[in-house]
């Protein structure tokens, strides 16, 4: 439900929360791993992991070592989050999009904070962008009847993560989704209490209308692990659908009779989209030679 360092609450089959423990220094949990614990009082808590099971889908980001970090597990959906304050990077739902493409998950796009005067134009840019990819975009807001409902909709069934920079209203939608959430949070946080070891990276809820939420953090920045250079263009729906070039091995860069490029002339691939899909590309060719740093910020 929630883990820092070597702590994570845990819940069981009757959905009582334990704080536990982590055997050893092999294991490492985040939020929505299925895990193996046995009861008994550990350093201020209850139980201990004693193994984390295979995981289905993992949704991971670089660190500044250039490796893979996950950040959430057994995933079947991600909901990138955009608002108009603070201004919508857009980039950063790209290479969110990306991730989920390449981790196999689903994906739709929010445009949250509908109440704000700016946010019809955001709506029309999202679609314009990531509808024409072929990503559900929806709408929402804390306040108002129906606020939430299309997002509700979408959720229901799945395991589904919120991801979005800092500020974009992922908690007050979770706050709207999740009825009794300052209840949860309060019950995670007592399991969790152990001064520094109250503060989670994320928290899993469960959703009245079936299925999980996992509220992540906002970041000001994300990097994906990246796949083979060649792989790249397969976290970009619509520039895989598009890529029946002249040559096998194009790059859609500059390359002669790229029918990528000539997509994105015509209007049929966003242009900002090209964009960052070759500044992944870049990153990964970069990582792909021999000698070269892992990554740099």
């Amino acid at each position: 439900m929630a883990a820092h360092g070597r702590d994570a609450v845990v819940e069981n089959e009757d959905r009582e929360r334990i704080r536990c423990r982590l055997a050893g220094r092999r294991h490492a949990v985040v939020c929505g791993d299925r895990v193996r614990w046995t009861a008994g009082e550990t350093e201020g808590g209850g139980g201990t992991i004693t193994a984390v099971l295979p995981r289905t889908t993992e949704l991971a980001r670089l660190n500044l070592r250039g490796a893979a970090e996950p950040v959430a597990a057994n995933l079947s959906q991600l909901v990138a989050v955009l608002a108009p304050r603070p201004a919508a990077d857009f980039g950063l739902c790209d290479r969110y999009l990306a991730a989920a493409e390449w981790a196999g998950l689903r994906a739709c796009v929010v445009v949250n904070k509908f109440d704000l005067p700016d946010a019809p134009a955001l709506l029309a840019a999202a679609t314009a962008t990531y509808r024409a990819a072929g990503y559900p975009v929806v709408r929402a807001s804390r306040d108002g009847e129906g606020g939430v409902s299309e997002l509700a909709a979408r959720l229901a069934g799945e395991t589904s993560v919120l991801v979005g920079q800092s500020g974009v209203g992922k908690s007050s939608l979770t706050n709207r989704l999740v009825p009794g959430v300052e209840a949860v949070v309060r019950e995670i946080s007592e399991a969790a209490s152990a001064g520094r070891h109250t503060t989670t990276a994320s928290t899993l809820y469960h959703l009245p209308g079936g299925g999980e939420l996992i509220d992540s953090p906002g970041v000001r920045d994300f990097a994906p692990p990246l796949p083979a250079p060649r792989e790249i263009e397969h976290g970009f729906r619509e520039i895989a659908a598009a890529a029946s070039c002249r040559f096998a091995d194009c790059r859609h860069l500059h390359e002669p009779g790229c029918a990528v490029a000539a997509a994105a002339a015509d209007g049929r691939i966003d242009a900002r989209r090209l964009a960052s899909y070759r500044e992944l590309l870049g990153l990964a060719e970069q990582l792909a030679r021999p000698g070269s740093p892992r990554f740099r910020r």
